[in-house]
């Protein structure tokens, strides 16, 4: 693994290798156990979309693990004047050990990874969200023990978040079903790249998709950059809700699971999303030590 560019590029050993990692790095942060695996390294993490989650989660992470964070805004980059990304990454390349971006093309992260000659880290473009789906695979696995024989249901707009839950649920062998309305569908890509896998369906009924999950995702409606569309997402998204209708349909002791930030009364209800805060919230917390581990096999390879 020389990049975390997207789902589909990590092979099912490697998903299971960094989830194995987080387990170990988790233990030892619960534990006050010093792990400073990382000692002399910078990460690099330019933002052009805003965040919560991914700059707290990297930089305590790079801290625990004994590196150096540097925050990069595009508003403070040449990159955000025109640079072309070859010529950052080229550059950055001389200076950092690994770079984080989140940003909306996955051009630019594609690029970033062609012309630089260090590790690059996909924390969030329009097509994937590769970070959060580790650390989703990573909750899940603590809750379930393993994914054999579990189905997971994604209920909503087939976005990036879609694009990777489709990709890693199916990798690490469990049975994935999405609800989207039409015109929302996920990318083409990850459809070709599902139908070839089997144990997959997409249908435009939430309670179909619902039936029997162990397992059931949503997103917000409207994600950065859209605000434009929020009135229109919130005709076609209605019935796209996860609610106690679509929780009866699901087993009785089914997690549901939510990126946040969670517009309540909009793609969950409130009853659901407190019902469920103690797994929402332990995936929140799991961003930390999947990215954690994203970082070590990156920046040290060799290590287990």
């Amino acid at each position: 693994m020389k990049h975390l560019l997207k789902m589909l590029d990590l092979s099912r050993q490697e998903i299971f290798d960094i989830l194995d990692l987080a387990d170990k790095l988790k233990y030892q942060t619960k534990h006050n156990i010093p792990h400073r695996m990382l000692e002399g390294k910078t990460l690099g993490m330019i933002f052009q979309k805003a965040s919560t989650r991914t700059r707290v989660s990297f930089e305590t992470g790079m801290y625990q693990l004994g590196g150096y964070p540097l925050f990069l805004s595009a508003n403070d980059l040449q990159i955000g004047r025109g640079e072309p990304v070859q010529d950052t990454a080229r550059v950055l390349s001389r200076y950092l050990d690994c770079i984080m971006i989140r940003t909306f093309a996955q051009e630019e992260v594609e690029n970033l990874a062609e012309y630089g000659t260090i590790p690059i880290i996909n924390g969030l473009t329009d097509f994937c969200h590769p970070c959060q789906v580790l650390a989703d695979l990573l909750t899940i696995r603590e809750y379930k023990a393993n994914f054999d024989g579990l189905k997971m249901c994604y209920i909503g707009d087939g976005n990036n978040m879609a694009n990777s839950l489709i990709v890693g649920g199916l990798k690490v062998g469990m049975q994935v079903s999405v609800a989207c309305p039409d015109g929302y569908h996920p990318d083409k890509k990850v459809l070709d790249f599902a139908e070839q896998q089997g144990g997959f369906t997409l249908t435009g009924n939430p309670l179909e998709a619902a039936t029997d999950a162990d397992v059931i995702f949503t997103d917000v409606w409207s994600s950065m950059g859209m605000e434009s569309e929020i009135e229109q997402r919130k005709i076609a998204f209605k019935g796209y809700q996860v609610n106690e209708e679509v929780m009866a349909a699901a087993h009785a002791d089914a997690m549901v699971m939510h990126c946040l930030p969670a517009h309540r009364g909009e793609e969950i209800t409130a009853e659901v999303f407190e019902n469920h805060a103690q797994e929402i919230f332990d995936e929140a917390e799991n961003r930390l030590h999947a990215q954690k581990a994203v970082m070590v096999k990156l920046m040290l390879p060799d290590a287990e």
